[in-house]
Formats: structure tokens, C-alpha cells, sequence
């Protein structure tokens, strides 16, 4: 095991700040197994946001450019957490550089550089890993255990839909998540969460059809300062064309049952909307973000008087969480910030060499980052064909 770790993050946007955060929790978590945590740097084009986010999160520095990060003796783990079309050629770079890597869904923004970065992963002396975060979310995780054992039992149906409404403004900033083309949109922003969840569930998806992608808001204003995550800035007169998807829907079928799924970035009223219900031969659970600390779990009693669903309140008895927060104490409470922290933890302990039988569950891998940038263009194509099933 190493002395120490050193950490970096590229980005300093929202998510970013969300992996900066995570490390700084990552080593609490737990029994303390890890090595010593060292938070080195932040990297952003933005020296500002590069500082401010070193400064808040008790990193060392900020560096301007990721190559100055492959570059540095004393990082040995990097988070990329940037627009999407640059992941490769970071990634790559870090990769070459000897760095274990976390980087951000989707895996890029084309079919063709993630396979590359994939093959590159295949071949790298590190560890490189996709940051799918909702794979540490207890709840989920409780729901997919409960359908493994038989609790639940073959699934029959999935019903899921990511609805966000950061772009709902006609007003909202151009920036890199409204430019790239179809299906690059909501539907490889929040779609790719909520496809990774349905196979994390139910297993392989087969085939995809009805595949639709809408752009309702056809023009945004040019922001008049740097814009960070979703924020709203001052914007110019000047408007460019949005070259990809707001809303996104398609079918699904698994090799058990079929789905249907909605994605949306315009959904006006819902911040950060992931809900799903599964529905299977002993029963159904179902998930909302807005209340992560539950679930609602019907299991069929063979009566028919009493059957409906029932609150269930996740605690240490549930996936990851005894030992997994400072207060570990039943009903304390779950939320999204926590998983980046799981997230973090897992790489942490794969890095260090920790055997999978005393760690999390690993991360998920280049290799399913690849293929769910195949799902979401199984979609795209479905889309562009008026529907056509599309066999995986």
C-alpha cells in the first residue's frame, strides 16, 4: 500500500466541486484503512474557479491546464469532470502519465473516442474508472439486492425518467451542454444516469425503439461572463442555435421485460427529478431523488386486501451505510452529495490495493461507460429512423 495518495480534480464547475468535496470525506469514511489523503490540486481554465474551489475544499493549489496535473510528481489520482468532448485527449494524457483516473459520464461525447479511451484504459499500468454515482445510491443498490434474492423476483416491467429543468429559461447561457449533436443533449446528460440504473437493475437491454429527441428552445444567449454548472449570468443580445436535445424518450427490452424512459432538461419545476418504479413477479419498489433516504417497497401478500406500497426508511441496515457516516445511527438521512463520497471512497480503496472482498464495490468500469454511450446511440439511431427498433 502507498504512503499516501495525492489528489487531484480537473474542473472546478459543479460537479467538480462535488468530487472535491468527496475526496475530503473519502478517508472518514469507514475504518481507517486508506493512506493518508493528500488534496493537491484543483485544475481549471478558470484560474478564479481553479482557486476559489482549492481554497473552499483544503486543496494545495490550482493548476491552469491538466497537463501541468499529468506533469506533477506528487498526484497520483485525478478526477475529470469537464465538457465532455474533451474527456479523450485528458484522460488519455493522464492515463499515459501513469495517473488512476475517475472521470465523469457519459464517457465522451462520441462512440468512437470512448472506445479509444477505453482501449487505452485496457492498456494502462492504472486503474481507470467511470463515476456512474447513482451505482452508490443505498436505496438503488437495496432495490437491485432485493430483486437478486428473489425478494422481488424477475423483473417485468421498468418505468424511469430523469427530469431536470436547468434549461428551461429561454434566457439560460449557451455553454458546451447545448452545442454537439443529436442525443447529445438531456439525453446523454441525465439519460445515461437513468439507463445505467435500469441495467443495474434489470440486467442487459436488447433492443431499443421509439426513440424521439425534441429541441423546444432553439436559441440561447451568449453568457456576458464565465458560466459554472447551471448558473444563470448575464447574457448579450447575441443568440447561437442549440444543437442538441432537451427531451429525450425511448422504449427498452430487457432480456426480462420492457421499459420506457423520459429525459428532460426543460421540465420546469423539477431541479433534479431521478424516479423510477420496477415491477416485478412478487411485487414493485420505486425511487424518487427528492427523497433519497426511502424507498416504496409493495411486496404481494397473496391477498389482495392490504396490497399497496410501504415507506421504507433506509438506515445501517441497507447498502453502505453503517460505517459510512459520522452519525451512524438509523433514519439520519441519505443524500446525492453522500454518494459522490461512496464514489470516491471505492476508487480510493481499489487504488490503494484493497482486495474486493474487504472494499466497496468497485466502480464501474471504461468497458460499461462504453456501453452506455452504446444504449444512448441505439437511441439517437432509433430517433433518426422514425422509431426503428434497434437490436443491441
Amino acid at each position: 500500500m502507498a504512503e499516501s495518495l495525492g489528489v487531484a480534480v480537473i474542473g472546478a464547475g459543479m460537479a467538480g466541486k462535488a468530487h472535491a468535496a468527496a475526496y475530503r470525506t473519502a478517508s472518514a469514511l469507514y475504518s481507517p484503512v486508506l493512506p493518508p489523503v493528500r488534496l493537491v490540486s484543483i485544475g481549471d481554465v478558470n484560474a478564479e474557479f481553479g482557486s476559489l474551489a482549492a481554497r473552499r475544499f483544503g486543496y494545495e493549489r490550482n493548476d491552469t491546464s491538466w497537463q501541468a496535473i499529468a506533469e506533477a510528481d506528487d498526484i497520483d489520482v485525478v478526477s475529470v469532470v469537464i465538457a465532455n468532448s474533451l474527456h479523450r485527449e485528458v484522460v488519455e494524457g493522464l492515463l499515459a502519465a501513469g495517473k488512476h483516473v475517475l472521470c465523469e459520464k457519459p464517457l465522451s461525447d462520441s462512440l468512437e473516442d470512448a472506445r479509444a479511451m477505453a482501449d487505452a484504459a485496457s492498456n494502462a499500468s492504472s486503474i481507470a474508472r467511470i463515476g456512474f454515482t447513482f451505482r452508490r445510491t443505498p436505496g438503488i443498490a437495496y432495490i437491485r439486492d432485493l430483486i437478486r434474492t428473489g425478494v422481488l423476483g424477475k423483473v417485468l416491467h421498468f418505468s424511469g425518467r430523469y427530469w431536470t429543468d436547468y434549461g428551461f429559461s429561454p434566457s439560460a447561457p449557451m455553454s458546451w451542454r447545448y452545442k454537439g449533436g443529436p442525443g447529445s443533449g438531456a439525453l446523454a446528460d441525465v439519460g445515461s444516469h437513468l439507463a445505467y440504473v435500469s441495467e443495474f437493475l434489470c440486467g442487459d437491454i436488447k433492443s431499443i425503439s421509439g426513440g424521439r429527441l425534441s429541441t423546444v428552445i432553439d436559441k440561447r444567449p451568449l453568457p456576458l461572463a464565465a458560466v459554472m454548472g447551471h448558473d444563470h449570468v448575464a447574457v448579450s443580445d447575441t443568440f447561437e442555435a442549440v444543437e442538441n436535445d432537451d427531451y429525450a424518450a425511448f422504449n427498452a427490452g430487457f432480456e426480462n421485460g420492457a421499459g420506457s424512459f423520459e429525459v428532460s432538461r426543460v421540465a420546469a419545476g423539477h431541479a433534479n427529478g431521478l424516479n423510477f418504479e420496477v415491477f416485478c413477479e412478487n411485487g414493485a419498489a420505486k425511487f424518487d431523488q427528492r427523497r433519497p433516504s426511502e424507498i416504496q417497497l409493495f411486496l404481494n401478500d397473496g391477498s389482495g386486501n392490504e396490497n399497496g406500497y410501504r415507506q421504507v426508511i433506509l438506515g445501517p441496515g441497507h447498502p453502505y451505510i453503517a460505517g459510512g457516516l459520522a452519525m451512524d445511527a438509523p433514519e439520519v438521512g441519505f443524500g446525492q452529495n453522500d454518494a459522490f463520497g461512496y464514489q470516491a471512497r471505492a476508487f480510493l480503496e481499489e487504488v490503494a490495493g484493497l482486495s474486493e472482498e474487504e472494499s466497496l464495490p468497485r466502480c464501474a468500469s471504461f468497458d460499461e461507460g462504453v456501453r452506455n454511450m452504446e444504449l444512448l446511440g441505439a437511441v439517437t439511431e432509433s430517433a433518426l429512423s422514425n422509431g426503428k427498433k434497434i437490436t443491441l
